[in-house]
């Protein structure tokens, strides 16, 4: 089915933005693991330093513990899907994708989206969702949950755009010693 709606054109199942832009998914390689590791443990550091008030040091190594902890066997770790975002004009790697599939609760929580720095702001993000909501439902899931940083616009900007809406809001509030 094609069909054209505020200048973008969609085709199904795979989405487009241009005649020649398209995004598809592939699983991670463990070759690719490190480098998505590189990324992700700074980039989830400064997000809880930031939203926690932790020090740097304190913020990477608590960083670097969850990650070892959700994701012990790397690509290979049950119950999680490690993606790399391709963007099918120029086969470029273009950003990762991290989800948890709940079968039973017929829904997947989103615990990582990024689209590399210098292909952002040419709404590959929305691309990359729209296809990700078009793959989940074709495989029955009903439903796409995630948490994002108050502090980061740009990511609620892409994810209030397709579709997101805010269901909550994480509170903390940090003790002093006694």
């Amino acid at each position: 089915m094609n069909r054209r709606r505020g200048g973008i054109r969609t085709v199904h199942p795979t989405l487009q933005i241009s005649e020649r832009t398209m995004i598809s998914f592939r699983p991670m390689l463990e070759s690719e693991y490190a480098g998505y590791l590189a990324y992700f443990v700074p980039d989830y550091a400064a997000e809880i330093a930031a939203n926690y008030g932790l020090p740097d040091a304190d913020a990477l190594a608590q960083a670097t513990s969850e990650i070892a902890e959700d994701l012990p066997q790397g690509v290979d770790t049950p119950g999680n899907v490690l993606l790399c975002l391709i963007e099918s004009a120029n086969a470029a790697h273009v950003g990762y994708l991290w989800y948890r599939p709940d079968a039973r609760g017929r829904s997947a929580f989103i615990s990582d989206f990024h689209i590399l720095p210098e292909h952002q702001g040419k709404g590959l993000g929305k691309l990359a969702m729209a296809a990700l909501e078009i793959e989940l439902s074709a495989k029955g899931f009903e439903q796409v949950k995630l948490r994002v940083a108050e502090n980061n616009r740009r990511a609620r900007h892409v994810y209030e755009a397709t579709g997101f809406r805010v269901t909550g809001t994480n509170m903390s509030k940090t003790l002093k010693p006694r």
